[in-house]
């Protein structure tokens, strides 16, 4: 039976773990590794890591961690952060994960993107878009860690990236990044209706109801969050959680 597949997306900051609001802010959380141990026992369907820092840092998601990950995590899990080359995909493969995550790279030199799944497969491929108004224009994907705006609308992009042999989209809408306010639902549902591959939502969802309205008013297959998987409480304490297996099934039922 069909559900959606509900991912945590972890932030990586020098090592540890750290929450952002509109991509600022970071808020330590705690040990990357940690917060891996816990979804194993909440059985989380997918995790992505994504290295804040790496590309402005002219540098790759280290190696190391990655082996760590791949060392305790019981599910899939994807990273991004710096991948420049296929020579870095592949040592990211090796050290375990089973998909990347292209951002810079993908809308500097999209047909590394054709390299890449040439090379690896589409299915270990999936181009991240984040996505904010431009000042003077509409919307626009941006890259490095949201400082850079290209000519790309979102739709746009994703069209080219599905073109190029990516095997899946995730939109994320910078402005709703950690507001736990819901998400851009007409942003994913511009992204997910000019694409024919997997579309994850990624951005502002705070509660399960939030899931819900995503993955019934857009065509998302997954629905991913940070906040709502490291907080708890009006006052935001932390709290690595997860939905249960009962909660996740309803959320394919009616609104």
């Amino acid at each position: 039976m069909f559900r959606p597949r509900v991912i945590p997306v972890l932030l990586l900051r020098r090592g540890g773990l750290v929450k952002t609001e509109g991509f600022g802010k970071p808020r330590y959380i705690g040990d990357p590794i940690n917060a891996v141990r816990i979804f194993n026992d909440h059985r989380a369907d997918e995790l992505v890591f994504l290295d804040i820092l790496a590309t402005r840092e002219g540098r790759l998601i280290p190696l190391e961690f990655v082996r760590n990950v791949g060392e305790e995590a019981n599910m899939p899990f994807a990273v991004g952060g710096g991948i420049r080359s296929l020579l870095d995909i592949r040592k990211i493969l090796s050290a375990g994960a089973e998909k990347v995550v292209l951002n810079s790279v993908a809308a500097e030199n999209p047909d590394f993107i054709a390299h890449a799944a040439d090379s690896f497969g589409s299915s270990t491929i999936t181009v991240c878009i984040d996505v904010r108004q431009k000042r003077f224009g509409g919307l626009r994907t941006w890259t490095a860690g949201g400082t850079r705006a290209t000519a790309y609308a979102p739709e746009e992009f994703a069209r080219l990236a599905e073109q190029m042999g990516a095997g899946e989209i995730i939109v994320q809408s910078i402005l709703r990044d950690g507001t736990m306010e819901g998400y851009d639902l007409d942003l994913i549902t511009r992204v997910s209706e000019a694409v024919s591959i997997p579309v994850v939502a990624l951005g502002g969802a705070g509660r399960l109801d939030d899931l819900r309205r995503a993955y019934h008013e857009t065509h998302a297959s997954g629905l991913a969050a940070g906040s709502m998987f490291v907080f708890h409480g009006p006052k935001r304490g932390v709290l690595i959680n997860y939905p249960d297996r009962a909660e996740i099934t309803e959320l394919k039922l009616a609104v």
